[in-house]
């Protein structure tokens, strides 16, 4: 059995929920504190092993690949100054070994449509997804660390979840499964966006993924699905016939930064561990706090 050496980033979304902020910029780089949230998704990544990060873009991305690129007017400025640690942050964002693969998705026609722009890179090999917009803070190990683990064990596809309130099934894919282990469970059914009156239970599919090469013979006979577009749950309802596809709801927080406010408390969190600045922000937030108790 291969590792997982490839991750696809969906990020040719139009981000429509951050507007104007995201009129020319794309959602996955706004910063969380002093990282972009995409790089967030690709450290992930590396720490759990991949060298290969494969970007589905879009029209107005080019942040994206810039970010990842070489900046040789930026390290000449910092390095004739002297900004030694700010060079090394610039220099280190990827590393050396990793590379970093763009693919474009000609029209926004779903997340398995995005996936399957990836067939040409990925081949016939197991690899990752990881949504950017879904930062998750693994309590002692990276999500994707903990989902490579048991994909390498039990050489099976692996869907990130989460329990969710029940009046919030709506929002996502929906899993009907079996517990296996602790936190290991069969997949007998995957429903997108059920009604909490009509959702199998409140396990919901977030943001991490590893599939077997199969998905793709799966994506390409599925048709468009809720909200027209080609749904990549669709794709695995149909890969359930096929092979036995795991649920594992990993150890940590997940902050949906693809909301306003699940982005607000992204920021707050990360803000109260970085180690630069949590001291300072925690005493801000306090006197803040004791103010409006005033």
């Amino acid at each position: 059995m291969k590792k997982i050496r490839k991750a696809v980033f969906p990020v040719a979304g139009m981000g429509t929920r951050f507007l104007p902020a995201t009129k020319a910029s794309p959602k996955e780089m706004l910063p969380v504190v002093d990282k972009p949230l995409i790089q967030y998704a690709v450290e992930e990544a590396v720490e759990a092993g991949i060298d290969q990060m494969i970007f589905i873009t879009g029209r107005s991305k080019r942040a994206i690949a810039d970010h990842f690129d070489k900046a040789y007017e930026l390290e000449h400025e910092l390095e004739a100054k002297q900004k030694t640690k700010l060079l090394k942050i610039v220099r280190s964002i990827v590393p050396d070994y990793v590379s970093c693969i763009y693919l474009r998705q000609a029209e926004a026609l779903g997340l398995g449509h995005a996936v399957n722009c990836a067939l040409p890179v990925v081949g016939n090999e197991a690899f990752a997804i990881i949504l950017a917009d879904d930062l998750i803070d693994g309590e002692n190990k990276p999500c994707l660390s903990q989902m490579v683990e048991l994909y390498e064990e039990r050489g099976q596809s692996v869907l990130g979840v989460e329990r969710v309130p029940q009046e919030d099934t709506n929002k996502y894919g929906v899993v009907k499964a079996t517990n296996l282990t602790k936190n290991v469970f069969k997949i007998e059914e995957i429903v997108e966006k059920p009604e909490p009156d009509k959702a199998p239970s409140n396990l919901a599919v977030v943001g991490r993924y590893i599939l077997t090469p199969k998905i793709f013979d799966m994506l390409k006979t599925t048709g468009k699905g809720a909200g027209g577009e080609i749904q990549l749950t669709d794709a695995i309802a149909a890969l359930l016939k096929q092979e036995q596809v795991l649920a594992y709801e990993f150890s940590g927080k997940r902050y949906d930064c693809g909301s306003k406010l699940g982005y607000l408390e992204a920021t707050v969190e990360y803000g109260l561990k970085h180690e630069e600045l949590s001291q300072d922000f925690r005493t801000y937030l306090q006197g803040l706090t004791a103010s409006l108790n005033d």
